[in-house]
Formats: structure tokens, C-alpha cells, sequence
């Protein structure tokens, strides 16, 4: 909880224009390609495992796809408004409620959020959990080989 709200206190404001102001902020991001390159490439320097160096695990070629992925797009503003519809109808288990197909779970060090085990068990069939040695928020992009092989690993586990 605590490192819940540190992030929050160090990196909400994002979420919090995202979730309230999306239209506004999409246009000035569709209008701008710095813009729009400052607004995803801040998010990877900040939410990646790179210690400040976001080129340490990205390429700058992977990061100007992912910008251009947006921007020849113009998607950015529908991708932030999930932040706003998710507020407006938020997830909600109820107590005693458990989501039943097994669920495989790969813990990274530099992930926002980084739930405790016992509370993943308390709503999910958890059937794996590896904590996994390096990687952030964008996992798949900075460590696909160490995710490749733990969702492997699961799907394995799952045959009969």
C-alpha cells in the first residue's frame, strides 16, 4: 500500500488528467509529434526497469514505433480514454467471489502496481506465480525472452 501511494504521489498525474480531461489531452497530443513523443517517452523512461536509461532496454527504433503506432493512428486520445470508462465503471469483486480459470502471474521488480500473492489468491485460481528478476511496466517490450518462457512455463503446467 505504501508503494502504491508513493507512486501515486510521484506519478498520478497522468492517470489523473487521463481519467478526467482525455479529450483535451488528446488533441494537444495528436496536434504535437514532440508532444506526443514527450508524453510516451517519459512514461518508458519512468515506468521501465532502466535505472533512468530508457535506451538501456529500449531501442530508440522501438520507441519511435510505438510513438508512430499513435501517431499515423491518431489513436492516442481512445487509448487514454480507458482511464475515464474505467472510472466511470470500476472492477469490483465482491467478498467471497473468485474468478475461476487459472490464472499464471509474472511479478516484475519495476511494475506499478505489484500485488502481494495472498491477494491475487483470495479472487483468482492461482496456479503460478514467478517473481520474475528484471523488467517494468512494459514487460513484453523490455523483457520478452523472460516472459516468453514464463507464459510457456504456465500453458505447460495447464496440460492434462
Amino acid at each position: 500500500m505504501a508503494d502504491a501511494a508513493d507512486f501515486l504521489e510521484r506519478e498520478g498525474g497522468y492517470s489523473h488528467i487521463q481519467r478526467t480531461k482525455p479529450q483535451t489531452l488528446g488533441y494537444g497530443l495528436n496536434d504535437s509529434p514532440t508532444g506526443l513523443a514527450a508524453w510516451i517517452v517519459e512514461k518508458f523512461r519512468s515506468w521501465s526497469d532502466c535505472g533512468g536509461d530508457v535506451e538501456a532496454v529500449l531501442s530508440r527504433d522501438e520507441l519511435l514505433d510505438n510513438i508512430s503506432l499513435y501517431w499515423f493512428t491518431q489513436t492516442i486520445t481512445s487509448s487514454v480514454r480507458l482511464y475515464r470508462e474505467s472510472a466511470r465503471v470500476p472492477l469490483q469483486i465482491s467478498a467471497g467471489e473468485r474468478i475461476i480459470p487459472p490464472l499464471g502471474f509474472a511479478r516484475f521488480p519495476k511494475e506499478l502496481v505489484r500485488p502481494p500473492r495472498e491477494w491475487l489468491e483470495r479472487f483468482f485460481n492461482l496456479v503460478h506465480w514467478t517473481d520474475m528478476p528484471r523488467g517494468g511496466h512494459f514487460a513484453a517490450m523490455e523483457q520478452p525472452v523472460l516472459l516468453a518462457q514464463d507464459i510457456r512455463k504456465f500453458f505447460r503446467s495447464l496440460r492434462g
